[in-house]
C-alpha cells in the first residue's frame, strides 16, 4: 500500500540560517521556523500556540536558503519529516530530533534590511535518500 511523508508550513524564521558542509563537501543548512496556531477559548479570548519547526536543506537549496532567508522573514517551506537518533558523546544517552528535509523553501514577505518588495526566491531541489547522511 502507497504512504505519504509531506510537510508544509509557512512561519517566521526564528535565527539566520547556518549553512555548514558535510565531509564530502556537501552543502546542508538548517534553520528553525515559527509556525503559530491561533484558536479560542470558551472565555471567547483568542490564545496564541507557537510551534517550533527545524528545518534542514541540503545542495543547492541550503546555499539558496543560506543566502536569501533570514531572521524573521515570513518562509514558505515544504518537505518530508525525517526523525534521527544518536548517542550522545557526554551522557552516553541515546537522543532524537524531528525535522522536516526541505524539497522547496522561498520567502514570502519584502527584505526586511530595504524595505522594497522581493519577488519571491524560490530554491528547490530533491535529495535522493542515499545522499542523507543518517
Amino acid at each position: 500500500m502507497p504512504s505519504l511523508n509531506s510537510c508544509t508550513f509557512i512561519g517566521r524564521l526564528g535565527k539566520d540560517p547556518e549553512m555548514k558542509y558535510t565531509p564530502s563537501g556537501k552543502p546542508v543548512t538548517g534553520f528553525s521556523l515559527a509556525v503559530d496556531h491561533n484558536r479560542k477559548l470558551e472565555s471567547g479570548e483568542w490564545e496564541q500556540d507557537t510551534e517550533w519547526v527545524r528545518v534542514v536543506a541540503w545542495g543547492d537549496l541550503a546555499e539558496r536558503s543560506a543566502e536569501h532567508l533570514r531572521k524573521g522573514r515570513l518562509t514558505y517551506v515544504e518537505g518530508r519529516m525525517k526523525t534521527r537518533s544518536w548517542v550522545g558523546h557526554d551522557d552516553g544517552v541515546k537522543h532524537y530530533a524531528t525535522e522536516i528535509i526541505a524539497n522547496r523553501a522561498f520567502a514570502l514577505d519584502r527584505r526586511p534590511e530595504d524595505g522594497t518588495v522581493a519577488a519571491p526566491i524560490e530554491v528547490a531541489e530533491r535529495t535522493d535518500l542515499e545522499d542523507l547522511p543518517f
